[in-house]
């Protein structure tokens, strides 16, 4: 089964950007949504995103505003950004071959010990739409005192691609 058929299988749509014209992470400052080199497309950092109103989904630190459901929620949304920035780079998820890593970071308060358990959100999706093979790569978690706009969760992603 392709990704796209597992993806709606799931009864999840991507996101559209348009081109990486709308990036939204282009408020932070000057940068690309992807960088491809040969078969590596690299993301810039992706989050779950705002709601209608252009509220932070997720809002605070882990262990403090945010729970670990909350925050495996918030990557699970992430990974679907990052879904759709891949098909957005490259036109089709049927032509990743593997996820190469990630790196998450985890706003949370001082004495939380489980950033591994949000990133799962991220590995999980990746892993129900591209498969144990294709979809489960490297990944490193780490907790952060911030993220811009008071994001609880951010992830950078390498793909490699046919």
């Amino acid at each position: 089964m392709s990704a796209t058929q597992r993806l709606a299988e799931l009864g999840l749509t991507l996101p559209v950007r348009g081109g990486g014209a709308d990036y939204y992470g282009k408020l932070y400052g000057k940068m690309k949504p992807h960088y491809i080199s040969d078969r590596l497309l690299f993301l810039s950092g992706q989050t779950a995103g705002v709601d209608a109103e252009g509220r932070v989904l997720f809002p605070g630190r882990l262990g403090r505003d945010v729970t670990i459901e909350q925050g495996y929620e918030a990557a699970r949304l992430t990974a679907l950004n990052c879904l759709g920035c891949i098909a957005d780079a490259v036109g089709d998820l049927d032509r990743v071959t593997g996820i190469v890593r990630s790196l998450n970071f985890i706003a949370c308060a001082p004495d939380f010990t489980a950033p591994h358990k949000v990133a799962s959100g991220l590995s999980d999706l990746f892993e129900q739409v591209f498969g144990p093979e294709i979809g489960v790569g490297g990944r490193g978690s780490i907790g952060v005192m911030s993220l811009a706009d008071d994001y609880c969760f951010e992830t950078w992603v390498t793909v490699e691609i046919r």
